[in-house]
């Protein structure tokens, strides 16, 4: 969400993939989080040298909320060895149900994911999951942190339990643009509500970190082609989430927008025609009532800053061109942290946006493999902190 384009992480592709029963919950279902349920073939298009499976588990919406969700699990399909694990957290695609990439053929692929090469060549696996509230029943956490680190991290309890599957303790979770946002929560709260998961180094790339500066940014630029799809994003999600927040809080021309917004994957081609109509409206309405930073909508999102801290090393990975998550709010946040004692890499690539500081040919890859490898094996990491 920022000043000329949408938050996504997928570009629009025709059709949407069609939820099965697979994401139905069982008659019983154990109310301890991260229990797998449910566990079959994956049938994605996937990088080479790896196989995979779709798994249903159990985890936490919020305190003392069960939930379900879904993911895909991908292991070298011959391996030397236990697993290490990479968790996954993906970027915006709706939030929807359907919008789950785990329906799709790509929820591990090389398309909008970064040093995919790099798995089987390490011998690592990668769990990649929908969060909750896409594929399975529930409100998806969109840009909220307990939601989206809970799902990470009670995918990687899952895995563990998959009967067929040699899986390390060690894990490294990686995220891009909302899944960045999803990784530092996961890092931040595994001490205290998975105790059981090791991590041992997050890696937040074009993570939107600050939700609350980000929404101010795309406010203060509605007429941006995208920008209110990314608002009717998060006053969706938020609405469902938090009891304070509603559609009361979008302008009543701008409901009609926000809702069927709602209803749309990024994958859809109809997400163009609401892409376009939110300019439109954007020009002689704003979709929210009061600056964003006011209020309810304040509040949640300044809450939904993660803000450490961190007990493994922390990376954090920003294209210099980026024209969603501007360059400067990132330069912000890293201040912020360093300012708190939290010890950081940054690295910024110049002339890499949003989506193409993943491509193959970008420098990214090749730091995110070996600064992987580093933490596998337990090496000490930088400060990029003063």
């Amino acid at each position: 969400m920022a000043g000329t384009t949408l938050v996504v992480s997928h570009q629009l592709r025709q059709g949407i993939p069609v939820l099965d029963g697979f994401y139905d919950a069982p008659d019983a279902v154990p109310d301890e989080p991260g229990q797998l349920l449910r566990v079959e073939p994956y049938g994605g298009d996937l990088p080479p040298g790896l196989e995979a499976h779709r798994i249903l588990y159990t985890t936490t919406a919020d305190d003392g909320v069960p939930a379900l969700a879904s993911g895909v699990v991908a292991v070298p399909a011959e391996p030397t060895g236990p697993v290490p694990l990479i968790a996954w957290a993906h970027g915006t695609v709706g939030v929807a149900r359907a919008c789950a990439p785990s329906l799709g053929r790509d929820a591990i692929s090389t398309e909008g994911m970064p040093a995919m090469d790099a798995l089987a060549r390490n011998g690592w696996g990668m769990v990649a999951t929908d969060y909750t509230g896409q594929g399975t029943e529930g409100d998806f956490p969109y840009l909220i942190g307990q939601g989206e680190g809970r799902s990470v991290l009670d995918a990687v309890r899952a895995v563990h339990q998959v009967a067929e599957l040699d899986v390390s303790p060690e894990t490294v979770i990686w995220g891009h643009s909302q899944g960045g946002h999803a990784a530092l929560w996961a890092g931040q709260l595994a001490p205290t509500y998975a105790p059981d998961v090791a991590v041992v180094g997050i890696a937040a790339l074009s993570a939107a970190s600050d939700p609350l500066a980000l929404a101010q940014v795309v406010t203060a630029h509605p007429g941006a082609l995208g920008a209110s799809l990314g608002i009717s994003f998060v006053v969706a999600a938020y609405s469902r989430w938090y009891p304070d927040i509603s559609l009361d809080d979008v302008t009543p021309a701008a409901r009609t927008l926000v809702r069927e917004a709602a209803a749309r994957c990024t994958s859809e081609p109809g997400s163009l025609v609401t892409v376009l109509t939110g300019v439109a409206v954007s020009a002689d309405t704003p979709i929210l009532r009061t600056d964003p930073a006011t209020g309810a909508i304040g509040r949640r999102l300044r809450e939904n800053v993660a803000l450490g801290p961190w007990q493994a090393p922390l990376f954090l990975g920003q294209g210099g061109a980026d024209e969603v998550i501007v360059p400067r709010l990132q330069d912000d946040y890293v201040s912020r942290l360093c300012a708190a004692g939290r010890p950081l890499l940054y690295t910024k690539y110049p002339g890499r946006s949003h989506m193409g500081v993943l491509e193959p040919d970008s420098p990214l890859n090749a730091d995110l493999e070996q600064w992987t490898q580093d933490r596998l094996a337990g090496l000490p990491q930088a400060t990029t902190c003063p």
